[in-house]
């Protein structure tokens, strides 16, 4: 690694590099690792359930408990049917059991949505984070797009540099976010038993529904904006099949225990959710897409466009801990905290995902190196600069970036389950006793439901989200599945054409002539050895050849070449504009054109220097004339190197 790679990324580590046993820790230090990603989606799945339903009044904000209850059915039967997953595939995920069961092809389609997920889950869980910051620090709130960009750089740059205490602070915060949001929910709780929860600061407003619900909701009507709020709020359910793939995180039995953390995971992600709605309806938090036409004071004046409205979990905090300041800032800013942990649980995962679908020649092979630091950050930087590009274009709005989150998180599911179910519908048949045959049909029959609800939820995301932004989630994932399967497509027919047919011999026999030549530009110590070592090689013929661009250099090669005695013919191929490189792929091709079936041997001195940025002061056209000369058959180009030492007392 050089300097410049040293300054940016900072020393090796092995924060990237496979280790040969993983570290096993127990529950309590495991599930905190694999948790934030599934913890940071309740932090704004309450937002965009209230935002949906704000749309009916008052009237649609009733139905926030039901949709919370939806939502926890189905989280319950997904963390179900991915128990059956890690028993089964412990050190697989959703992109193994796509492919072991359905194949390349649909082990690909979960590797594209898996990629895009990742981008969104940096961009969501930050854009969020900048919205809590908001909520503490005044004055935020109109830059929160500027916040979260700089988050966004400042994250990849730590993630490039390695931070070694990660682990740690994701643990610790973990159970900070948990211990602070229960304590909220026990103090909110108890206050609003005794009587004594303050107003909220939205509390007394109207909720004005949008045109065309001006008249009450139908029950065609509640139900269309029921599954609305449904899908919206289903992204409390990203990140649950996070254990699956980190099951090697967990001590023996590995299967146990990931599965047990797992249940641990869904029940406190259900129970932080519904507590959420059930108190934000006591405080009478809302959250509108537009609070200017949309909330009015009960006087009929409707709010003006300067009133601030902060993330419902800061609405709660800020209610319940209504003479407290300090406690709201806390309880803020560790929700804050959280979320930007979860984007750095993305960041972790790239490299390992891009080495999977490597592996599978789904991406370039040089990813499948997860250990090699460079190979990371490229990994890293992608992800970084997409999820940048994306927080400015969507001016760092959670709810536009959720939309395009959800689709690829359902259709993960849905063809995971697809991929349990046959799998067990290949091993019931060879089950050799009755207690086996009865797990695997129960294993089966809550597989078999899992993928009916997700690929209801899924149906249900794509036709309701689909005019706000699910299309552009399923072009992307339908661009990313395009792209691996073109890197695959090439790799076979690179493979196919490189086959060496048995019992042919044609590609080992040798060439009938190899006619060498050395390119030079003056007599020096880095020419003469060239010239040795093309010597050396034993062409059939061999030749110094330079290209005439400077009269006054092409005298002195010729003066320093007769002093030398150099028993090479030298050729000065003439250059009227000047180039090198043209005259000279001109006169090689004219030697393979006089004689196809030799071996053009090209032998080319090449200066070594010792620092990064003196190369960038010697030509560069040896390494142009390589590149053009790579197109052209029956060429080969050797390099010949000659280090210099530069120290100025060395050169003294």
């Amino acid at each position: 690694m050089g300097a410049l790679g040293r300054l940016v990324l900072g020393k090796p580590t092995s924060q990237f590099a496979p280790r040969m046993k993983p570290r096993a820790l127990r529950i309590r230090y495991a599930l905190p690792l694999l948790a934030p990603d599934a913890l940071s989606s309740v932090a704004y799945a309450p937002d965009e359930i209230l935002l949906t339903l704000a749309a009916a009044g008052m009237a649609g904000m009733a139905l926030s408990p039901w949709v919370g209850l939806a939502i926890a059915a189905v989280m319950a039967v997904v963390i179900a049917s991915y128990r059956q997953t890690i028993k089964v595939y412990p050190g697989g995920g959703d992109y193994t059991v796509a492919k072991e069961n359905l194949g390349l092809l649909a082990g690909g389609l979960v590797g594209g949505a898996a990629m895009v997920d990742s981008l969104l889950t940096v961009a969501v869980s930050v854009s969020a984070g900048a919205q809590y910051f908001a909520a503490v620090v005044p004055g935020v709130e109109d830059h929160t797009t500027a916040v979260a960009i700089t988050l966004v750089t400042a994250l990849t740059v730590l993630m490039l540099r390695g931070v070694k205490a990660l682990d740690t602070t994701v643990i610790l915060a973990v159970y900070a976010f948990i211990a602070a949001l229960g304590v909220t929910a026990a103090t909110g709780g108890i206050e609003a038993l005794i009587g004594t929860l303050p107003a909220g600061p939205a509390q007394g407003l109207e909720v004005v529904p949008s045109a065309g619900l001006e008249s009450g909701l139908t029950v065609l009507g509640a139900a269309f904006l029921g599954l609305r709020a449904f899908s919206s709020g289903a992204v409390a359910l990203t990140g649950v099949q996070t254990i699956s793939t980190g099951v090697g995180t967990f001590r023996e039995p590995q299967e146990r225990n990931a599965a047990r953390s797992l249940a641990f995971l869904g029940i406190a992600c259900a129970a932080l959710l519904i507590g959420t709605l059930a108190l934000a309806r006591e405080v009478g938090a809302v959250f509108v897409a537009d609070p200017a036409t949309q909330l009015r004071y009960p006087s009929g004046k409707p709010v003006g466009a300067d009133f601030h409205q902060e993330p419902i979990l800061a609405q709660i905090a800020e209610t319940v801990f209504a003479g407290a300041r300090p406690i709201f800032v806390v309880v803020t800013g560790l929700v804050g905290l959280l979320l930007i942990l979860a984007a750095s649980s993305a960041f972790r995962w790239v490299p390992t995902l891009m080495s999977m679908l490597a592996h599978d020649e789904f991406m370039p092979k040089q990813f499948y190196r997860r250990s090699d630091r460079r190979v990371a950050a490229h990994g890293i930087i992608t992800l970084g600069l997409g999820s940048a590009v994306l927080i400015y274009l969507m001016g760092a709005s959670v709810t536009q970036l959720v939309q395009l989150y959800i689709v690829g998180v359902f259709l993960s599911f849905t063809i995971s389950q697809l991929g349990m179910l046959r799998h067990w519908n290949a091993a019931l048949p060879l089950a050799k006793t009755a207690p086996e045959r009865r797990r695997m049909a129960g294993a089966r029959a809550v597989n078999a439901c899992g993928l009916v609800l997700t690929a209801v939820a899924l149906v249900i995301v794509v036709i309701t989200k689909f005019t706000h932004g699910a299309w552009i989630s399923l072009g992307l994932v339908g661009c990313a599945f395009w792209f691996m399967v073109s890197v695959r497509r090439h790799y076979r027919r690179v493979a196919g054409e490189l086959k060496l047919p048995p019992g042919d011999r044609t590609d080992l026999g040798l060439p009938s002539r190899v006619h060498g030549i050395v390119l030079v530009s003056a007599m020096n110590r880095a020419t003469a050895r060239a010239i040795a070592y093309a010597r050396s090689t034993r062409p059939a013929t061999l030749e110094a050849v330079t290209v005439a661009v400077d009269s006054a250099r092409v005298w002195e090669l010729r003066r320093g070449w007769d002093r030398a005695r150099v028993p090479v013919t030298l050729r000065i191929l003439d250059s009227p504009g000047r180039e090198i490189t043209r005259p000279l792929i001109e006169y090689i091709t004219a030697v393979r054109r006089r004689r196809p079936r030799d071996l053009v041997m090209l032998y080319i001195p090449e200066k070594v220097v010792r620092h990064w940025w003196e190369r960038w002061l010697h030509n560069r056209s040896a390494a142009r004339l390589t590149s053009r000369l790579r197109h052209v058959r029956g060429v080969v180009v050797a390099t010949v190197p000659w280090q210099l030492d530069t120290d100025p007392a060395a050169a003294e």
